[in-house]
């Protein structure tokens, strides 16, 4: 006899509590085996696959292609115990999706590119033949436990941004009925009880926002645009942020660039000689590679520089990460940043490629623009902003000339360092940009 089981949206982990179904890989009434991908997905972070960790004959599906569903939603339903030589024999060792380690709690691959660190709390079923013998046990749900204890019991709680909403507005988590599986809290629930004080009863009909203004278009802020938005109007209301700036003669990075490609080796970027100057510049100003814990007031200085770098493509605008940037050459910081903007266009970055960032890299120039005030990517404190580079009349060595100029503009969290700080790292920067020999003093 078949035992059905729910599979649930995952825990997609760095405060990501929603998906949009992108499209769906399997039909109800199709067999499926153990971690088959059953339905792609788009997170603010990536389009992945979510594979089920059961085996067995899909009973339904949840949500259409374009709808969201909340974290702990389910996803499909599995009749677990027939069909075995196309799902795995419940018996046998595939039914816990290890081989020969005598579990039995499913395969435990919740989400490609996420993976199964976290601890979780499962409830157990038994599948019964037909005789009403037991024949195995298996995992009935998995979710991932991240609450935080309290003085009266657990909360509820998966995701971080449901409890960081909670503070914002004062809400004791505690007195919140959750309407996800079993209690879970969810982001709609916060969002409820913070707007239940403000409402009142109506004394006029309510206008409806189709009829405001006649022809209007309302484009949903969801996936990487609502991430986006969110992440900007955060950092724009926590982080006291200054930009300065200066203008640079990049002739002669360029005139280094022509050699380094000239010599057969890996070719060089732009981008990447400008990553290299930042990792340098990071090492004699490492104090701006930091972070702030407002709730403890405390700056955080960070040992490993992360470099995010901005990319627009046709999803939006998306940061990938060079991890431990500080310990790659040029040529190692140029076939990195080449990797993940070709992932970035294909729309293959993972989540780890999208996170993790301690400092980032802001090209614009590529727009056609010399300058610019970008936002920081929050929680990061710092931003270097590079315009294009074009020709420009210029002193050099007492004399006009036209020079290749770029103008420089950093971007940083006022609390962490004063202006001193921030002036002498562009500085610094700016004379690698026109004197590229400085950077060998700097290593």
């Amino acid at each position: 006899m078949a035992v059905v089981k729910e599979f649930t949206l995952p825990d997609l982990g760095e405060g990501l509590t929603e998906a949009e179904i992108v499209r769906w890989l399997v039909e109800v009434g199709e067999v499926v085996a153990i971690d088959q991908p059953v339905v792609e997905v788009e997170t603010a972070k990536a389009v992945v696959e979510v594979p089920c960790p059961y085996g067995g004959v899909v009973t339904a599906r949840f949500g259409a292609e374009g709808d969201t569903l909340d974290v702990g939603r389910p996803l499909v339903t599995v009749a677990v115990g027939s069909h075995s030589d196309a799902a795995g024999d419940p018996e046998g060792p595939d039914a816990s999706g290890a081989s020969g380690g005598g579990s039995d709690e499913g395969s435990g691959n919740v989400l490609v590119g996420y993976g199964t660190g976290t601890a979780v709390a499962r409830r157990r079923g038994r599948v019964r033949a037909v005789d009403g013998s037991v024949k195995a046990e298996v995992s009935v749900t998995e979710v991932p436990v991240t609450g935080v204890p309290v003085a009266d019991g657990p909360v509820a709680v998966i995701s971080p941004l449901v409890r960081r909403l909670a503070r914002e507005h004062g809400l004791d988590l505690r007195a919140l009925a959750g309407t996800g599986p079993d209690g879970l809290i969810l982001r709609a629930d916060v969002e409820r009880a913070v707007a239940a004080p403000a409402q009142a009863p109506a004394v006029a009909p309510a206008v409806s926002p189709a009829s405001v203004v006649a022809g209007e278009e309302r484009v949903p802020l969801r996936g990487v645009r609502g991430m986006v938005a969110d992440k900007l109007a955060r950092s724009r209301r926590e982080i006291p942020d200054a930009t300065c700036w200066v203008d640079a003669d990049a002739t002669e990075l360029l005139a280094a660039r022509a050699a380094m490609n000239a010599s057969g080796g890996e070719r060089i970027s732009v981008l990447a000689l400008f990553a290299r100057i930042v990792t340098a510049g990071l090492a004699r100003y490492p104090e701006l590679n930091a972070t702030v814990d407002a709730e403890r007031r405390e700056i955080v200085r960070l040992s490993a520089v992360h470099l995010g770098f901005a990319a627009q493509t046709e999803r939006g605008l998306v940061v990938p990460v060079v991890h431990d940037a500080h310990t790659r050459s040029t040529s190692g910081l140029s076939a990195e940043i080449g990797r993940l903007t070709e992932a970035a266009r294909t729309g293959a970055l993972t989540p780890r490629d999208l996170t993790g960032g301690t400092v980032t890299l802001n090209n614009y120039g590529v727009f056609g623009v010399d300058g610019s005030t970008p936002i920081l990517n929050h929680p990061e404190a710092a931003m270097l902003g590079v315009g294009r580079i074009a020709p420009k009349p210029w002193v050099h060595r007492g004399e006009l000339a036209v020079r290749h100029v770029v103008q420089l503009s950093f971007t940083f969290d006022h609390r962490v360092c004063d202006g001193g700080t921030a002036g002498g790292f562009l500085r610094f920067v700016a004379d690698c940009v026109e004197n590229p020999a400085v950077l060998l003093a700097a290593v």
